[in-house]
Formats: C-alpha cells, structure tokens, sequence
C-alpha cells in the first residue's frame, strides 16, 4: 500500500469535483479516487441496493416474524456502530504502518471532518463488508438471516446519512440537534467519548457518554 509518507499530516490538493482542500492519502490518483463519496452516488447506490434486498427479504418469513427481524437487525447495526467506531476506529496500535492503517481508516476523517466526500463510506469498503455480512447472515439463519440484514444494512445508511447532515447540513428538529451535537462533542471535545451516532443510548450503556461538561473540560470548542 503506497501511502504518503506524512501519517498525520498528509499533503493536501483541491478536488474541483468536491471544491474542498483534500487530505491526500495516496501518491495515485486512482487510489485516492477509492477513499471518497459523494453524497449523490450514495443515494443513487444505496436506494437500488436496499431496493434489492428489500425484494431478496420478501416471503422469507411470515409477517411478524419479518417486522421483528428488521428490527432485531436494526439493533444489531446500532450495537455495531458502536463497537466499530470505538474499538477499530479508534484503534490504538503500537508500529507506524499501524498508526498509517487507523489514520487511513478513520484518522484521517478527524483531521478533516468537514470533507463532504470523507463523511460517508466509500463504496470499496461499505459494499464489500456488508455483502460479507449478507452472506453469513444467510449462511447461519437461511432466509431469515436476510430479513435480518435487511435492518442491519437499514442502520447502516441511516448511520451515514446522520453522519453527513452532522458535518455538512444544516440541522433541523430537536432529534437531529441533539445527535449533531453529540457527535460534534466527540469531534472538537474528547476522542474517548460518544462514539455513537445513531443510538446515543449504547454511550450511556458503557459509560462513554461525554456531556457538555466532560468535553469542555477538553476543548474549547466542545459544544459547536
């Protein structure tokens, strides 16, 4: 893997595609071409994926059994989330290719969290993984595990979208202040804290919940 040489600082370049300096992660174009969204290929992607297991779920089970395991595999995808971005994201490792894999993975998100592009997952990395996730859910349960994916891979564009109109949108609604707010905590307060984003409550659950106090208490910019 040719990354640049600069694990934390890396050389930046205008995108005009996204008009916004850009993190440079790779010496090549196509590769850095891997690492960025844009918001309107991730509705037109994801509107025909859903659409496809949506239709892949029907008849698999019966009604009340297909409603509860669209919800169990919502839940499944919020206990994930959490887990993903607290102990991969934010993974601590000890060698500098280490150090380079998590900036590549998630650092380089916290260096620049306004990219519009860097604030969804790029396709390389979020097809892949949750076509893996598809097929074991199908290989354990049969048909049932699709209906369940179908929650799971639910939350997961739910979890993307909040996460951009956290950086990129203006914010409208009590329910969508109050998840910008403790995301932008983790952000511009503490690292170690709110690592949700769509189900605040698993940061109550294990004590990572970081209020106005907690992350002022690091930053001066903890509430913006």
């Amino acid at each position: 893997m040719d990354v640049s040489r600069a694990s934390r600082k890396p050389s930046r370049r205008v995108s005009a595609g996204a008009g916004h300096p850009r993190l440079r992660l790779f010496r090549y174009g196509w590769m850095e071409r891997l690492t960025v969204m844009p918001p309107q290929l991730f509705v037109a992607l994801w509107a025909v994926l859903l659409t496809i297991v949506f239709c892949a779920s029907l008849g698999r089970v019966g009604a009340a059994a297909w409603v509860g395991l669209v919800l169990a595999g919502l839940l499944t995808w919020s206990l994930f989330e959490y887990v993903m971005h607290r102990y991969l994201f934010h993974l601590a490792l000890p060698t500098e290719w280490g150090r380079r894999f998590v900036f590549l993975m998630h650092g380089n998100h916290h260096d620049d969290p306004d990219d519009p592009w860097r604030s969804i997952m790029p396709p390389i990395v979020s097809v892949t993984w949750s076509g893996a996730i598809w097929a074991a859910m199908a290989w354990a349960l049969g048909g049932a595990g699709t209906v369940l994916f179908l929650g799971f891979i639910l939350g997961y564009v739910v979890y993307d979208a909040v996460h951009f109109a956290c950086h990129r949108l203006p914010v409208r609604g009590r329910l969508m202040r109050m998840l910008r707010r403790h995301h932008l905590r983790h952000h511009h307060g503490r690292e170690e804290g709110n690592y949700a984003i769509t189900a605040m409550f698993w940061d109550h659950v294990f004590g990572t919940y970081l209020s106005a106090k907690k992350a002022a208490g690091s930053a001066p910019r903890a509430d913006a």
